[in-house]
Order: structure tokens, then C-alpha cells, then sequence
């Protein structure tokens, strides 16, 4: 199975709201702000101290459905914490063999990350068809995207990082874009 999984995550969830929680008392409002919106997902970053509590909170509060992720994954010890908290998918800005192997390893549906030609090849080399496009702003933007779908016709990427509400459409009418993720989505 392609990345264990992750194309049924991504295909359900066009949007994927990327949320670094400095308190677990955002977590509820942010959960309620998604299901107004009908988003049914959420990718929360490991970049602070109460990244865990949060994730575990937000799994605790969130209807069945919904689809708890984490992000900045980038060594091994964060894909035991994602195994140990039984996350439904990983996000990685970057990759490398070892961490995509890791990834794979655990069962886990995931996104890679990657941002030039080299790092797509080496991706796709490894088996992975759905990349993370990290950040998509410096990579080239939706210019890039357009060149790579010449290039890499079975890629499909996911843009972060400067995707916003005047941009994410566009990306999404992109055959080679099954996703995209972004902090708008919560503000």
C-alpha cells in the first residue's frame, strides 16, 4: 500500500489545516472553527512543549471521522511518538531514506517532504507518490508545480508553506495537486 495509506487521507480532505498549538485551551476552539467549515481534518506541528497534550486532546474532542496528523516530523523518535499516540497520518518537511523508511515502518499513512527536482526523484525512488511541497512559495510556486507535472506525471503533491485563501484554489484545479495545507485555514 502507497504510503500506508495516505491517499484515502488526502483524496477525503482537499484541505488540510496546519495548526501549532502554544496552549491546549485552543484546541477546542480550533476543533469547533474546522467543523463549521466542514474540514475534517487537522495536521498539528511538533514544534512546542504542548504539542503532545494537544494532539491527545484534539483526539479525545474530535468526532470519529476526523483525522488527527502530525507534523515536523523529522527523526525517528517523533515517529514513535506519532505510533505510541496512534496518529491517522505524518507530515515531514523534508525527507531522507532513513525517515521515509522509518515512516513506512510504521504503519502509518505519511507525507514526505521534498522541494527540488533531486529530492522528488529521490522520493519517488522509494516508493512514495504523494509528496508534501515544502515551503511551495520558495520552491518556485504554482509555476513550479505546472514544470514538475510535465516532469513527474505520477507525483502528487501537497503545497505548504505561503498557500493561503487567494492562492488555494488554483493549486487545487492543478491535476498534480491533491491537497494543499496551510495556518489560514484556522485564522
Amino acid at each position: 500500500m502507497i504510503q500506508n495509506g495516505i491517499s484515502n487521507i488526502v483524496a477525503q480532505n482537499p484541505c488540510i489545516p496546519v495548526v501549532t498549538f502554544k496552549h491546549t485551551d485552543e484546541v477546542k476552539p480550533v476543533l469547533d472553527k474546522l467543523a463549521q467549515q466542514k474540514i475534517n481534518c487537522i495536521e498539528i506541528t511538533l514544534r512546542t512543549d504542548v504539542a503532545e497534550a494537544a494532539i491527545r486532546l484534539c483526539q479525545s474532542l474530535a468526532p470519529e471521522h476526523f483525522k488527527v496528523g502530525v507534523g515536523t516530523i523529522i527523526d525517528a523518535q517523533q515517529v514513535e511518538l506519532c505510533q505510541k499516540l496512534a496518529v491517522d497520518f505524518m507530515v515531514s518537511p523534508g525527507s531522507s531514506p532513513f525517515i521515509v523508511d522509518c515512516m513506512q515502518q510504521s504503519g502509518i499513512a505519511f507525507l514526505p517532504g521534498v522541494m527540488t527536482p533531486s529530492e522528488i526523484i529521490r522520493a519517488h525512488s522509494a516508493n512514495c507518490q504523494y509528496l508534501k511541497l515544502f515551503p511551495f512559495n520558495i520552491a518556485g510556486g504554482i509555476k513550479a508545480i505546472k514544470s514538475y507535472a510535465k516532469v513527474f506525471p505520477s507525483i502528487q503533491f501537497c503545497p505548504t508553506g505561503g498557500v493561503d485563501k487567494a492562492n488555494y484554489q488554483s493549486l487545487l484545479a492543478l491535476d498534480n495537486v491533491v491537497c494543499v495545507g496551510g495556518s489560514w485555514l484556522i485564522k
